[in-house]
């Protein structure tokens, strides 16, 4: 099994990138908040990663952050939640922000994550509770997670746009207007697709 690559970043897509190590590529899918925070193209870059195997296909998520991958791990015990909806909770929250959630028992602010409806949300609050894999951060009060930017959501999907070689002065009103479009509950995923349309136009 695979737990950690190191090599070049070769290609940056919206769900995943390649990563060159000794001349073989592998496609890891990643959450946008680990898309945001990877260098540029050509750089270096390590990442821990989660191997999948199932009787058709073995996938590959990366983290910058261990405690993400914990994070992840965890997540995938709830059940209805497989790796696409744990990555767009980790996209949308940071673990401890989910811990702290949990610890309110605070469903509303999980149906931000793309693809978390009430009733899912519900669920992770009551099954995560008590649980390990968010490095500790379980116990954090909700009023000890610092308050967020303006619009954090829409600075993610500007630094993921960044990350695929758009500048910010193009990508920034791309995004802007896709926000008013789709409005303010779209998760960032939305944004950046449909920023990447406006672009491509």
């Amino acid at each position: 099994m695979i737990g950690r690559l190191a090599g070049t970043l070769v290609a940056v897509e919206p769900e995943a990138v390649l990563v060159d190590v000794n001349g073989v590529g592998y496609v890891v899918g990643v959450s946008t908040r680990t898309l945001a925070a990877l260098p540029p193209p050509g750089a270096a870059v390590t990442l821990t990663i989660e191997t999948m195997v199932r009787e058709d296909a073995i996938t590959l998520y990366g983290f910058l952050d261990p405690a993400e991958r914990a994070a992840f791990r965890t997540l995938l015990t709830v059940q209805g939640v497989g790796a696409k909806v744990a990555l767009a909770l980790l996209g949308a929250f940071s673990p401890g922000q989910i811990a702290a959630a949990v610890a309110a028992g605070d469903a509303k602010t999980l149906t931000r994550a793309s693809g978390v409806g009430a009733r899912l949300a519900a669920r992770l609050v009551t099954e995560l509770k008590g649980k390990p894999g968010f490095a500790g951060a379980e116990a954090i009060p909700a009023a000890a997670v610092p308050a967020p930017p303006p619009d954090p959501l829409l600075a993610d999907a500007v630094s993921a746009l960044a990350n695929l070689g758009y500048r910010r002065a193009e990508a920034e009103p791309a995004l802007a207007a896709a926000r008013r479009r789709l409005g303010d509950a779209a998760p960032v995923e939305a944004l950046i697709r449909e920023g990447l349309k406006a672009l491509a136009r």
